[in-house]
């Protein structure tokens, strides 16, 4: 990286404090609800005045978008290279790449509450925009996972009548149920078991068992 391309000093700090902002107000979606939360409920959290707030962004629903962003980010990040749906051909390398999905996925929405939390009670009463918008994110993932299923039906290691649309929404309802769960109970343990039963139901329910 030359002098030129890479990012001040000032740049940086930039770049942290924005993160700081969303992180920031993340935590008072959760804890408050994104309704109740006000600006100044975020700037108090960091310690900033209302003029910094508003140099990053526009308002706390400005915000709520930029979280959406990073947590689709991140989920799409979790399904490239061995985990992209056409890295595999065999019905266990499948199970074992579910196994690192499912490890991906409990990371993601098990160890930040804070996700499933605003994903799946606040989002959607946010505005008819954001509600749609969380449908679309629902949309994708059903999509992602059609994916995978598409794959193995072609390569003979899923059952050829499997209905690939709907069964992905079955697939995608108990990894949200499982996110949900996460929120009651946290334990580790627990999830690990619950993401082991999920992969066991998929399994039963859509090996082709002559493959």
């Amino acid at each position: 990286m030359t002098t030129e391309s890479r990012p001040s000093r000032a740049e940086r700090r930039k770049q942290e404090l924005r993160r700081e902002i969303i992180d920031a107000a993340f935590d008072c979606f959760a804890d408050l609800g994104y309704h109740a939360t006000g600006i100044s409920d975020i700037a108090v959290r960091l310690g900033i005045g209302h003029g910094t707030f508003y140099r990053y962004f526009e308002n706390k629903r400005d915000i709520v978008d930029h979280v959406i962003d990073d947590l689709v980010a991140r989920i799409v990040t979790a399904l490239t290279a061995e985990n992209a749906p056409d890295a595999v051909s065999t019905l266990e390398g499948y199970r074992d790449q579910t196994a690192r999905i499912g490890d991906a996925l409990a990371q993601i929405f098990g160890e930040d509450p804070r996700v499933p939390r605003l994903l799946l009670f606040e989002a959607a009463g946010i505005d008819k925009a954001m509600a749609a918008r969380v449908l679309d994110f629902f949309e994708l993932a059903k999509e992602l996972t059609a994916a995978y299923l598409s794959h193995g039906v072609e390569l003979g290691y899923l059952r050829a009548d499997l209905d690939v649309e709907n069964s992905a929404r079955a697939i995608n309802g108990m990894i949200l149920a499982s996110a949900i769960s996460s929120l009651r109970n946290p334990d580790p343990v627990r999830q690990r078991q619950l993401s082991e039963a999920v992969r066991r139901m998929m399994y039963d329910g859509i090996a082709n068992r002559s493959a």
